[in-house]
């Protein structure tokens, strides 16, 4: 049986690793690159981080800070914000990233999936999508882009299914009506798309307790949680969470 993942995610806000409710009141909690080495030492299995103002700001990724993590963390990670070319994806990946993370930049330029999974490998493109309640929609969910900030007309689903096709080799789901809440992920969409895709699905958004994960990966069929607020706060380490998915018969790596 393949082994459950828990990914911890670092939205990065002018270097430093940021922390917020439904993408709004970011308050500084750190320094993204000892906070890396610690998870990594805690035995995360992945990193995401992400540049939260970069497609916003109109500018690439910080590379120097990529660099810094990628030599602290021997595990595979995962960059994303204002990655809008593929002379984006090289340096990114040239500066110690494994994966790529493409959320604006690849509802505004879908190409880029395509050439970047050409190019680089299906298992190099993350599609990032964050989305929302919305009845006005086919699946009952709506993407946004630039932050959470700009809504699209894009179904979720259907973009997820597309996004696919193009070569993307993952979904980073979240959930803009759970995220940082810590309330616990959104189940039916995390279900929905994780039924109807043939890529891993990486829930994203909500993560408050042991329970929130535990449903996630069991109810809503994801291959991986990502989480922030519950180790970022201190209250739970990665090693806790996963004695406690062992405990509950959820395969990972101890």
């Amino acid at each position: 049986m393949l082994k459950k993942r828990i990914i911890v995610c670092l939205d990065v806000k002018d270097g430093r690793t940021t922390k917020g409710v439904k993408f709004l009141n970011n308050i500084d909690i750190g320094d993204p690159v000892e906070m890396a080495e610690e998870y990594y030492r805690q035995g995360v299995d992945e990193l995401v981080f992400y540049d939260i103002m970069a497609s916003a700001r109109g500018r690439g990724p910080i590379l120097d800070l990529i660099s810094r993590v990628a030599s602290k963390v021997f595990i595979p990670f995962c960059v994303g914000g204002g990655i809008g070319t593929i002379e984006d994806i090289r340096s990114t990946i040239l500066a110690g990233a494994e994966k790529i993370s493409l959320n604006s930049q690849a509802v505004k330029n879908p190409e880029l999936i395509k050439e970047g999974a050409r190019i680089f490998g299906n298992q190099c493109i993350v599609l990032g999508m964050d989305a929302a309640r919305d009845e006005k929609m086919p699946s009952g969910y709506r993407v946004f882009i630039n932050g959470g900030r700009v809504s699209t007309e894009l179904d979720a689903l259907a973009w997820a299914q597309k996004a696919v096709e193009l070569g993307a080799g993952e979904i980073v789901l979240n959930s803009i009506d759970a995220d940082g809440t810590k309330a616990g992920y959104e189940i039916p969409l995390t279900r929905l798309i994780a039924d109807n895709v043939s890529v891993p699905v990486i829930a994203s958004g909500g993560a408050g307790t042991n329970q929130h994960i535990i449903d996630v990966l069991k109810d809503g069929h994801a291959d991986a949680a990502l989480i922030a607020s519950m180790v970022h706060s201190g209250e739970y380490t990665v090693e806790s969470i996963k004695k406690e998915l062992d405990a509950n018969n959820i395969p990972v790596r101890l």
